[in-house]
């Protein structure tokens, strides 16, 4: 149990915050009603979801989901995602794939499909102009670990969420994930507001309200780059959202509410 423990510190992905039901988030541009979902794209969900829940395992390279995860993304649904009222609220991780620039510590973390995984994207409690993706990892109802990052998007700019420079090697190896930087990481520009870029900046674990700080230095400025990262928004409906992230992984969440 320790040794699971231990592996999930490093991950990179508490009940609901109190923020969530006390700010609406902001909607700073006008929104068009969203297209209707296609029949095609309900069923393609319906093929994914059940292709996922029949396996037994969270981490996978599996050819035939990354078929069903490339259709959707092929398919139109809710337009400039990353600041659409849907994005907000409580994710669970359902499956992501095991790219060889993940770190090893976090594939073996999100392999641990014994405990539940989520991802929080909500307005800070203290400061309505402030996004936050939180990653929580439950243990049990009452012990989690939940990591903070500042997110940034057009609807909730951060100056300090430059573009990352490093790619995060050490002495040329994988220790803590690899990044993609530079042209490899510019924007796509076939998918206008896709992107929510972060950086993580506290953590703690709570252990039925007993809560011990997350040992990393976030916000020191030796690890400030190495710690910065986004994802990209590449398919999302009322109930499933497709993510590329900054280490060439591809999540797939299901809302919870």
């Amino acid at each position: 149990m320790l040794s699971r423990i231990a592996s999930l510190v490093l991950l990179a992905v508490v009940v609901p915050s109190a923020a969530f039901q006390t700010f609406l988030p902001k909607i700073s541009l006008p929104f068009a009603q969203p297209p209707k979902q296609s029949n095609a794209a309900v069923e393609i969900e319906n093929q994914l979801l059940t292709l996922i829940e029949s396996g037994d395992k969270r981490l996978d390279n599996s050819a035939e989901i990354a078929s069903l995860v490339a259709q959707l993304e092929s398919t139109p649904s809710i337009p400039r995602p990353a600041i659409a009222p849907e994005i907000y609220g409580r994710w669970r991780l359902l499956q992501t794939t095991n790219a060889d620039t993940a770190s090893p510590i976090q594939r073996k973390a999100v392999d641990t499909t014994k405990f539940a995984i989520f991802q929080d994207i909500v307005v800070a409690e203290d400061d309505e102009n402030k996004l936050l993706v939180k990653q929580i990892v439950k243990f049990s109802e009452q012990n989690e670990l939940c990591v903070d990052a500042l997110a940034s998007t057009p609807a909730y700019p951060v100056a300090e969420l430059t573009e990352r420079e490093g790619s995060g090697k050490i002495l040329g190896l994988n220790i803590l994930g690899v990044s993609l930087v530079g042209e490899e990481a510019a924007e796509d520009v076939d998918r206008p507001d896709c992107r929510i870029k972060f950086v993580f900046d506290e953590g703690n674990f709570n252990f039925g309200g007993f809560k011990i700080p997350y040992p990393v230095p976030f916000r020191s400025p030796l690890f400030r780059d190495a710690v910065k990262g986004w994802i990209d928004v590449t398919y999302l409906s009322d109930r499933l959202r497709i993510s590329r992230g900054n280490k060439g992984t591809t999540f797939i969440l299901k809302k919870e509410y």
